[in-house]
């Protein structure tokens, strides 16, 4: 299969490294990974702080740079949810009903990592190999708007190795949501402080998400807490051959 890598914003100028993972999986699967250099923002940024005219142009813009792909990869839980959620919405809300029309017919196609291998390549066994203590922090994107489910917990059930424990209190927010950690950063803390604490608990060496951005605030924390508990992306973990 020839699948479409949408890398993301943050993935792309902050981790460009999980990109490059999830090539790895997808190639060492047998298929195919391009990457459209038109690609930019999906425009979460800009509609939820209030922008929706302004992130027209970048639902536009994806929609012309992915239109072609039978099958769309995002290494992001937040904006895979963007894109089939929102995009469709505002084109519509926004009057122009004919991009709604083709941002709704092409978001079926776009993906989470972890929908995409379990889902549509019908794998949870992509050869991984990691020995290592692991825990799994559901993001909220992925938990409550695409519906992950155990997806994620089934691919690294599956890696060679690895020591997977149980994160405590798993479903609770990390604090992040973004400019929510900007606007109410007292209680962006608090619930960091909460998340931080859980993980402690499991002795894990390491954490995994599906978004960056969580990991990014939480390993913060860790970081400043002098904890020695790394983050990783899924797709890193997934990648590791040894």
């Amino acid at each position: 299969m020839k699948i479409a890598l949408f890398a993301t914003c943050v993935n792309d100028t902050l981790f460009p490294g999980t990109g490059k993972a999830v090539v790895r999986i997808l190639e060492r699967l047998g298929h195919e990974v391009v990457f459209p250099e038109a690609q930019t923002c999906c425009g979460q940024m800009h509609l939820n702080t209030g922008y929706p005219e302004q992130a027209l142009p970048l639902v536009r813009s994806f929609t012309d740079t992915f239109e072609e792909y039978d099958a769309i990869v995002a290494p992001s839980g937040s904006c895979a949810a963007m894109v089939r959620d929102w995009h469709g919405k505002t084109a519509a809300r926004q009057g122009d009903h004919r991009l709604a029309e083709r941002a709704f017919a092409l978001t079926p196609r776009v993906h989470e990592l972890a929908e995409l291998l379990v889902d549509v390549l019908g794998v949870t066994d992509v050869g991984a190999v990691f020995p290592h203590r692991v825990t799994y922090h559901p993001t909220c994107h992925g938990l409550r708007m695409l519906k992950l489910g155990d997806k994620p917990l089934q691919l690294l059930r599956e890696v060679r190795g690895i020591d997977l424990v149980d994160l405590p209190d798993a479903t609770e927010c990390c604090g992040f949501g973004g400019t929510f950690a900007l606007k109410n950063a007292d209680v962006s803390a608090a619930m960091c402080a909460d998340k931080t604490a859980a993980v402690k608990q499991t002795r894990a060496e390491v954490l995994c998400a599906v978004d960056n951005s969580c990991l990014m605030h939480i390993g913060g924390t860790l970081s400043r807490q002098r904890s020695g508990v790394r983050v990783m992306h899924l797709a890193e973990i997934l990648a590791s051959d040894r």
